[in-house]
């Protein structure tokens, strides 16, 4: 583990950098002592940024570690856009999909957006900024009138309430099909294919009524699905599937027109990866 030297004064300083091939994981520490965590992800077309959007998590999905620390603060629009200043790598594409849900930090996620954008900073390209969230269903429809061009991401993990609830227990408020409904209208008002993540998880949500039921909503729309396999975090509630399930499960969307891809998460040897991110705080806020 690379330490840092950096100044001790400044708002947010790399604290620890863990590297593994072709991921790089930021541990951040905050003015106020809180740590964050961002991930670097390098391919041939290009370097991914994973950003944390909170101070841990108010979602608590099963399979995620972000949330087992309790949500503690947003962050401000300058610790998120901070976070690529100091990467110290070229990034073609942001993703909001670190620590934290980006649609419960709304005002600070959108302002940071758009200092991401400005041409006079950054400049970064609108199509390279992808936000991925849970879909509170209010925020959904307010991030649907902006005039932004950016990706979207729903981490769905269900086909019906009871399922999503014990998968998300922070979304117990939202329903199901206003989530989906949110995001098509998402996909048609900007014209553009947005990503429906989807973890499966053996005995909970791989049965063939819930092909069934993505299969209903998304066939036929500007839909991609991400199956995504589990990545261990300690959750014994939790079993992660075996390649023959992906495949069968994929299969059975495919054969409808569904179009499906499963996707490989990095960083696993560094607890870098997808629901591995958990920077934790002991009374003062200081990483453990």
């Amino acid at each position: 583990m690379q330490k840092s030297n950096s100044d001790e004064k400044q708002p947010i300083r790399i604290k620890a950098i863990c590297k593994a091939d072709d991921t790089h994981k930021y541990c951040y520490k905050l003015i106020d002592g809180k740590c964050i965590e961002t991930v670097l992800i390098k391919r041939k077309d290009g370097a991914t940024a994973c950003l944390s959007t909170q101070v841990g998590c108010p979602v608590r999905c099963i399979f995620c570690k972000s949330g087992r620390n309790g949500f503690i603060r947003n962050l401000s629009p300058s610790e998120i856009v901070q976070q690529i200043y100091l990467l110290q790598e070229k990034v073609s594409r942001i993703v909001f999909m670190g620590i934290g849900e980006p649609l419960f930090n709304y005002e600070n996620l959108i302002e940071a957006i758009h200092i991401l954008r400005d041409r006079s900073g950054i400049d970064f390209p609108t199509d390279g900024i992808t936000v991925s969230t849970v879909g509170p269903v209010d925020q959904l429809k307010k991030l649907r009138e902006e005039h932004l061009k950016i990706q979207l991401t729903i981490s769905l993990h269900a086909t019906n309430q009871h399922d999503r609830n014990t998968i998300i227990p922070g979304m117990r408020r939202c329903d199901i099909f206003e989530v989906v409904a949110s995001a098509l209208s998402y996909a048609q008002r900007h014209n553009r294919k947005i990503v429906i993540a989807y973890l499966l998880l053996p005995g909970i949500n791989d049965k063939p009524s819930d092909a069934q039921q993505l299969v209903n909503w998304f066939r036929g729309k500007n839909v991609m699905i991400n199956l995504l396999e589990y990545n261990q975090t300690g959750n014994s509630g939790v079993t992660k599937p075996s390649k023959q399930e992906m495949a069968e499960f994929k299969h059975r969307l495919e054969k409808f027109g569904l179009e499906v891809r499963i996707r490989e998460s990095r960083g696993k040897s560094i607890n870098a990866a997808c629901g591995q991110l958990a920077a934790k705080y002991g009374k003062a806020g200081h990483r453990q």
